[in-house]
């Protein structure tokens, strides 16, 4: 009885485990300030992190998460590691937007 609740508790402990990515919180990059940055993003510290809102306040927002390998620092091995969490909502009703209306 004890060994198959062990190997029970064992199961449950492995498929939380593995679906964890799955139920991660997601991170707007593009409202993200660098301190959440760094504590979201996996290998972003806070060097890393006040460098993507610097690309970001200069260059605009980011249209996706393959958009961050423009920010010196950032390599997409590290991109594809936290791809789960990042999105980049509103990015391309910002690019529809008329300049003159802006």
């Amino acid at each position: 009885m004890k060994t198959l609740l062990l190997s029970r508790a064992f199961l449950v402990a492995l498929l939380l485990s593995c679906c964890t990515p799955l139920f991660a919180a997601q991170l707007d990059i593009n409202k993200a300030d660098a301190a959440v940055l760094a504590s979201a993003l996996s290998g972003v510290g806070p060097v890393k992190a006040e460098a993507i809102v610097r690309y970001r306040d200069a260059n605009g927002p980011f249209a996706s998460a393959d958009d961050l390998v423009k920010v010196p620092g950032i390599g997409r091995e590290l991109v594809e590691r936290n791809r789960a969490v990042i999105m980049a909502p509103g990015a391309e009703a910002q690019a529809q937007t008329p300049a003159a209306e802006q």
